[in-house]
């Protein structure tokens, strides 16, 4: 068999590049390419192929723990988390107050205090938080500054809205503006407090109220007054209507007590 030369004064072309190098320096990669010495490239050690490695999970003749179902239905909290009364959790933990229905009055700011309102079904809850004081019975708890869940069956913690009202003449006479929209369909969840602020002006001889009727009283209706308080004359400081809904409540419709065709919708999801 023929053999070949040294090629010790050859040159070669460098399957990279196209560049000439001499023949002898060349250099072959683990791909099959022959390459100059200043363009070789070991193979990188993430392009494989990979020595499998088993990763057993399983234990021979293991030993499991007994009765897990009720292990795991065993809950541990730390004061003042409870929990009463609820099915697949033991034992009780009877820091939980029980009520109904109850008020909670977090912090306002400068004379315009806010009240939320706890909906609840019959059952053991527990508010927790910070600086939490029980005052008065069950059904009244009073929070300092701080954040707080409330945990229960079917419980709600009701939260606190203002809604801005002005009043504007449109081509089609007075209309109620609410949040800068004229005449809105509102939303209001029932357990929430919303507080309708008549305190502008525009108000002026044009009270807002609630009807299950469409345009209240005007309208063949009456004056829906369940939760509904009300402060002040409208176009006054501090004037306003407030409703806090109430489980269960009917779609509703705001109207003027005085003037008919100013108001909307407001549904009770």
């Amino acid at each position: 068999m023929a053999r070949f030369a040294t090629g010790k004064h050859a040159y070669g072309i460098s399957d990279r590049s196209g560049q000439r190098y001499l023949y002898r320096e060349m250099k072959r990669e683990w791909n099959g390419l022959l390459v100059g010495p200043d363009e070789y490239e070991r193979k990188h050690p993430q392009l494989g192929p990979f020595k499998k490695v088993d990763d057993p999970q399983a234990l021979k003749d293991a030993r499991p723990e007994p009765n897990l179902t009720q292990e795991r239905a065993v809950q541990h909290g730390f004061n003042p988390v409870g929990f009463a009364g609820i099915s697949g959790l033991s034992p009780d933990n009877l820091l939980a107050p029980s009520c109904v229905v109850g008020t909670v009055t977090p912090p306002g700011q400068g004379s315009d205090s806010a009240t939320d309102t706890i909906v609840m079904a019959a059952g053991s809850f527990t508010l927790t938080g910070q600086d939490v004081s029980l005052t008065a019975s069950s059904t009244t708890l009073v929070c300092d500054v701080g954040s707080f869940t409330l945990t229960g069956q079917t419980a709600t913690f009701g939260s606190f809205e203002t809604l801005t009202v002005t009043v504007q003449s449109t081509g089609y006479g007075n209309k109620y503006y609410i949040g800068g929209s004229q005449t809105p369909t509102l939303t209001l969840n029932e357990g929430n407090t919303y507080r309708l602020d008549q305190s502008d002006s525009s108000n002026g001889g044009h009270p807002i109220r609630f009807s299950t009727t469409s345009d209240g009283t005007h309208g063949g209706g009456s004056e829906y007054t369940t939760g509904v308080t009300t402060a002040g004359t409208p176009g006054s400081s501090g004037a306003y209507t407030q409703i806090v809904v109430a489980v269960g409540a009917p779609t509703l419709y705001y109207y003027c007590s005085n003037h008919s065709g100013m108001g909307g919708q407001a549904n009770t999801p």
